[in-house]
């Protein structure tokens, strides 16, 4: 059986957005869809205080009533899809990254229940910081899959090619029938930037230019032969990344990049424009890990 897609939930109203999408991938992949409640999340629902008069409900018969409610919702909204929905105990970013080890992708809202919306909002980004498989933050707002737009991948330094994150975005354009849009931002040294400034550097400019679209050509080679009937436009612009995905994104049915991982003193971290699109992408964003990577 192919592996299922998993669908982080927590009761929020962007949760249920995130399982609607999942069941419409689920749909377009033909794979399982498996939906999972952490009840740690459970402390956090109803009154924050006790209410004088007002029963209590179980944390146990919430959980359950949580899950059961969203295993009905993607059983009408996709009912050739073999659906699941299960209760762990676990700390919610610990289910969610031992779940990925077996997952095609994991799938979770942008914001969730409790704490100002901003409980599954950091699990989010830590999971998607930690995942073995791609994570997908379903955005709000973000339109549902099969919209006639194209998916966009955004593709950082040279050298630092994300073989998984391209792949990705190609097999996603080819499900959904539409193109993939591959943007590019660069920026030159700050030094010639001051020289352009002056009137000069010109010829750096467009001999910069040239490489980069070198560069791009040879990173897609693969990914194109591989699907030749999938239009594909490539946008090399100079500019920072964040305004450049920013702009790209206003039209997207999804927005792909590479998990940027690196180790300091607080952890694994995202990169700045991956949290940044996490934040303030106005379509789903899927955050591809490298291949063989260790969470």
């Amino acid at each position: 059986m192919e592996p299922p897609l998993v669908v982080g939930i927590d009761g929020s109203a962007d949760a249920l957005r995130a399982v609607d999408w999942a069941a419409d991938e689920a749909t377009l992949r033909g794979c399982p869809l498996r939906l999972l409640y952490a009840s740690i999340w459970a402390p956090y629902e109803g009154p924050a205080f006790p209410v004088h008069g007002l029963r209590q409900r179980s944390p146990v018969s919430t959980d359950r009533t949580i899950a059961a409610t969203a295993e009905e919702r993607a059983r009408l909204r996709a009912p050739d899809v073999v659906v699941t929905a299960e209760v762990s105990d676990e700390d919610p970013v610990y289910a969610l990254v031992d779940a990925s080890e077996r997952a095609a992708a994991i799938v979770v809202g942008s914001r969730g229940h409790g704490l100002s919306g901003n409980l599954l909002g950091s699990v989010s980004l830590t999971v998607a910081a930690r995942a073995h498989c791609p994570v997908i933050v379903q955005r709000e707002g973000a339109r549902a899959v099969g919209d006639d737009r194209w998916v966009v991948l955004g593709l950082g330094e040279p050298g630092s090619m994300p073989a998984a994150a391209v792949e990705f975005a190609f097999t996603e354009a080819a499900l959904r029938g539409c193109g993939v849009e591959v943007v590019h931002a660069w920026t030159r040294p700050h030094r010639e930037r001051v020289t352009a400034r002056g009137g000069r550097g010109g010829e750096s400019r467009l001999s910069h230019e040239e490489r980069e679209k070198q560069w791009l050509d040879e990173a897609l080679s693969r990914p194109t032969a591989a699907h030749p009937d999938l239009p594909v436009r490539r946008s090399v612009v100079e500019s920072r990344a964040r305004p450049a995905l920013l702009q790209a994104t206003s039209q997207a049915d999804l927005l792909v990049v590479g998990a940027q991982r690196r180790r300091n003193v607080l952890g694994r971290q995202l990169g700045l424009v991956n949290h940044a699109m996490l934040h303030y992408a106005p379509c789903t964003v899927a955050v591809v890990p490298p291949e063989g990577s260790d969470g």
